[in-house]
């Protein structure tokens, strides 16, 4: 019998162990609705400790009269995770997986006849539930499976709607894209260095700068031109400063690295190593 209200976690690793926070802290779930699996016994006890919730070695305990069952382990273990499980799954459970570039097809392909996947991208900013995910139907799942699956994700951010052969795009652009703004901050601190200020405050004035610029390009639904424009003033520091990206293709390197992760991204969905 399926219980409603049961979410098994199956691999809670950092993203998995902030859905269970994020479902907990919102009371949208309690700590005995929710399983978690890790291949650890210290880890284990971790989670138990921390949240209270039923965690296990077991992912055969985990998913029996689960109504949501979360694939969160590496890609590169989903295939004995499958193995182990795939004959357990009834129709009447929805699974949800966020293993990176796994298909629904590869999933469903695993599984009895009939049980609905739901696919998910979500991205790091996850652990802290600013996060965003794109999220797809599999073959065998409707509105009311993806309905589920989105309710849970947003306890770890936004959520978007995308057909399955999107999925791809949406790694290459935000599975990927706290890199890009890491690696963004890491050269202006340098510069910030560079120009005379401590590390401390140069990081300070930069993490800032990226996350009220987020903040507000999100809260007041700014285009990123206006934004832009609004701090551009004529022969002024920012106008100096942009001529010099623009000239080092600052914008078609970025087109071109986007799109570099999306072919990349395709591969590895295809098996290629």
């Amino acid at each position: 019998m399926v219980d409603s209200r049961k979410i098994a976690i199956l691999g809670a690793g950092r993203i998995g162990e902030a859905l269970i926070s994020g479902l907990l802290s919102s009371a949208w779930r309690k700590p005995n609705e929710i399983a978690a699996t890790s291949r650890r016994a210290e880890r284990v006890a971790e989670l138990h400790e921390r949240h209270g919730v039923a965690a296990t070695l077991s992912n055969h305990d985990a998913v029996v009269g689960a109504s949501l069952v979360v694939i969160a382990v590496k890609p590169q273990d989903i295939e004995g995770l499958l193995g182990e499980i795939g004959g357990l799954i009834l129709p009447e459970q929805t699974v949800l997986t966020i293993a990176a570039a796994i298909p629904t097809a590869l999933i469903e392909s695993r599984l009895s006849a009939g049980v609905p996947v739901v696919r998910a991208m979500p991205n790091t900013p996850s652990t802290v539930h600013e996060g965003i995910a794109g999220l797809c139907a599999g073959a065998h799942a409707g509105d009311e499976h993806l309905d589920l699956a989105e309710e849970a994700l947003t306890h770890l951010g936004a959520v978007v709607r995308v057909p399955e052969n999107a999925m791809d795009a949406i790694t290459a652009v935000s599975g990927s894209g706290p890199a890009y703004f890491a690696l963004l901050a890491e050269a202006m601190i340098e510069a910030g260095i560079l120009l005379g200020l401590a590390r401390e405050i140069s990081t300070q004035l930069v993490v800032q700068t990226m996350f009220g610029t987020a903040k507000q390009l999100r809260d007041e639904k700014m285009h990123p031109v206006e934004l832009r424009e609004m701090v551009t003033s004529p022969g002024g520091t920012t106008i100096a400063a942009i001529r010099e990206l623009e000239m080092a293709g600052v914008r078609a390197a970025f087109l071109n690295a986007i799109q570099a992760a999306m072919i990349r991204a395709r591969e590895l969905a295809a098996g290629d190593p």
